[in-house]
């Protein structure tokens, strides 16, 4: 949904800036080899990555959930994290309070964690344990979904791959994307823009990238933990924001069915927003065209976003 336009000349690498034309891995990296590693990805306005507590909190469980050595703190990984967005110089902070604001660097980040290089063969062959995790951040300068399929909405279809709900990885942000790669091929030779996971059992999950929610009367509804779904944190904003946004927030199991039958339809991710979303397999969603409470919606997160990299940058009290 959201391109990522532009060459980095540094990455971030166990520890310190590299250049990003590399090399940089060894070939025997597990992550290369098997893919056994996580992510994150995340937005940073004026040099404050949004939500950054909820993206560490989440690369941390995850990391406790594949039993990957992380070698350094939160806070070395926030200094990292600022290094590279200097260097790529996309930690401008413009003036705040200001109206005219100045450059705001926008930008869009990666943070990777592998278990690491190692010459054996196998699943779990000698000396796995022993590994210490492969660290990587990327950034590139943010740009935001195409104007004209904010205008138009996205269509999707119907994976013909089916998520297990439960499974202990479905909530792990790993770097094994096959699934979500081959169900963006099948959106892809249907000439549609994403598609969207079913559980087992028939019930809507998520989409390729991203969180699903429905509008239906003053109920803003998306699926729970148990269909099998990353916890967003975009996702999480909305159900806690959901009161003063004058919705009603439910995670509830939800059908085909109903998401056609909604008022509105949009998808959710930390870096590409709030998008709508008007069709399934060639069935219209309400209307057919984005409704105006989900363009609201995308305004409120947009204005949010602005408003918390401003205040992050405002002086604290004095000691």
């Amino acid at each position: 949904m959201t391109r990522l336009s532009g060459s980095s000349h540094s990455i971030w690498l166990d520890g310190g800036l590299v250049d990003a034309r590399g090399p940089h891995l060894n070939v025997t990296d597990r992550g290369f080899q098997l893919g056994d590693g996580l992510y994150e990805t995340a937005r940073a306005r004026r040099g404050v990555v949004i939500e950054l507590d909820e993206h560490l909190e989440r690369l941390r469980q995850g990391c406790a959930a594949l039993g990957l050595n992380l070698p350094i703190s939160d806070d070395q990984l926030v200094v990292g994290i600022a290094e590279l967005l200097a260097a790529e110089g996309l930690d401008r902070a413009g003036s705040v309070g200001e109206p005219s604001g100045g450059p705001v660097g926008d930008a869009a980040l990666r943070v990777t964690v592998t278990r690491g290089p190692l010459e054996r063969r196998g699943l779990l062959p000698p000396g796995f344990e022993d590994l210490v995790a492969t660290i990587a951040i990327q950034c590139w300068p943010y740009v935001p979904t195409a104007d004209d399929l904010l205008e138009r909405g996205v269509r999707a279809v119907s994976s013909s791959i089916r998520r297990d709900s439960v499974s202990p990885l479905a909530g792990v942000k790993t770097t094994s994307r096959a699934d979500y790669v081959y169900a963006r091929l099948e959106a892809a030779r249907a000439s549609a823009d994403d598609a969207l996971f079913l559980t087992l059992d028939g019930l809507l999950s998520e989409a390729t990238a991203a969180n699903l929610f429905i509008i239906a009367g003053q109920t803003l509804a998306t699926p729970p933990l148990s269909a099998a779904i990353l916890a967003g944190t975009t996702r999480t904003w909305l159900l806690a924001h959901a009161e003063r946004l004058n919705l009603v927030a439910a995670e509830v199991d939800l059908r085909p069915a109903e998401l056609l039958a909604a008022d509105e339809a949009f998808l959710t991710s930390s870096v590409a927003g709030i998008v709508p979303l008007v069709s399934l397999d060639g069935r219209s969603i309400g209307t057919g065209r984005p409704g105006s409470r989900t363009r609201a919606l995308r305004a409120a997160r947009e204005d949010w976003i602005d408003a918390m990299s401003k205040a992050a940058l405002l002086p604290g009290p004095a000691d």
